[in-house]
């Protein structure tokens, strides 16, 4: 639950542009959702299967858009408005802008004299930033960072508590790191030697995260065994993710937990991955591809594709895979039944 500063219906109605219904001193202190609400707290109602906690919720105010009529007495202020949706958003927004910063260095975090450090930065216990490493302006950096040798780090990024950057790699400006993300570790790179083992291909390249990009908290992406692996801006990875080596991702694709994308492999720009998605080596995924949770993709995707499955098929296929997979039991009774059938008139 998020607290804020004590705000009226009628100061939110003046931010949002909204219409109030009911006491325009309700008072709020709060966010909640509208089944959790209670007295103080600011609710929301943006889909219609919420509406009956709109008639039972607690809290004080609700904000609904504008075209919404409730069938019942609610005991909540409304606050009307064009985008319900949009409107939480700017008012967590506002909220997060209102925290105070932390800044400056502390003084057991360890800071190379050879390292640069921008200006209203904050850089948290035993945080290491070593020689050469170069952090932007307003830069966020929590307790037990590492920030590699030879990193650099745009404006107003935050690494939170935990985060590993190795050597060379690189990082843009508005990035959020959360804790335990690891960036540049080794690619998986190994030869089979004649003695029945592997030796080691070194990993000499580096990662490449353009600005702002979001990582989840224990999600790993790999340096490249030559050139880089890229980032591109505005892609937002969830938690425990894997990117392998030398790997790309294009603009604003969104990938949710537990997804996996083996070396090589490029994926296109405003791309949707559901959880546990499996990426083979060198594979292409085109632009505005959606692919379904657990599926396992070998083969490239054209642009505008949707994927299911594994091996991963074209939606409407998978679909119909499906159902006839369901019904097998009965399709193998069927057959059995007819052949048995078809033995007897041969007989005849």
């Amino acid at each position: 639950m998020k607290h804020m500063m004590e705000f009226t219906a009628e100061m939110i109605a003046g931010f949002l542009g909204g219409d109030i219904v009911g006491n325009k001193d309700a008072k709020v202190h709060t966010v909640s959702s509208i089944e959790e609400g209670r007295a103080g707290s600011l609710a929301y109602l943006t889909n219609p299967k919420y509406e009956p906690f709109l008639y039972t919720t607690g809290a004080s105010i609700v904000l609904v858009d504008r075209a919404f009529e409730p069938s019942q007495p609610v005991a909540a202020t409304l606050v009307k408005v064009d985008d319900a949706g949009a409107c939480v958003l700017k008012l967590l927004e506002m909220y997060n802008a209102a925290k105070p910063r932390r800044k400056g260095i502390s003084g057991r975090a360890s800071v190379s004299e050879r390292a640069q450090v921008g200006q209203e930065c904050y850089i948290g216990d035993f945080a290491v930033v070593e020689e050469e490493a170069v952090i932007g302006e307003g830069c966020q950096i929590y307790p037990q960072v590492y920030v590699g040798r030879g990193v650099r780090i745009g404006d107003n990024t935050t690494l939170y508590p935990g985060v590993k950057i190795y050597e060379g790699c690189i990082v843009g400006a508005n990035c959020i790191l959360h804790a335990g993300a690891v960036i540049g570790a080794d690619g998986f790179g190994f030869m089979p030697n004649a003695a029945g083992g592997f030796d080691k291909i070194p990993q000499l390249g580096n990662v490449v995260i353009e600005d702002d990009v979001e990582i989840g908290a224990n999600t790993c992406i790999d340096r490249a065994k030559t050139d880089s692996t890229v980032i591109r801006r505005g892609v937002k990875l969830d938690n425990l993710i894997q990117i392998g080596h030398n790997v790309q991702i294009g603009e604003n694709t969104v990938s949710s937990a537990q997804t996996g994308i083996a070396g090589t492999s490029k994926v296109g720009r405003n791309c949707f991955l559901a959880g546990q998605v499996g990426i083979a080596d060198h594979v292409t995924i085109g632009d505005r591809v959606k692919v379904g949770s657990k599926s396992g993709l070998d083969k490239n995707v054209p642009d505008d594709e949707i994927r299911f499955g594994y091996p991963a098929l074209p939606g409407m296929q998978y679909h119909r895979s499906a159902a006839v997979f369901k019904r097998l039991p009965e399709l193998a009774q069927q057959v059995r039944a007819l052949e048995k059938q078809l033995a007897e008139l041969t007989k005849k």
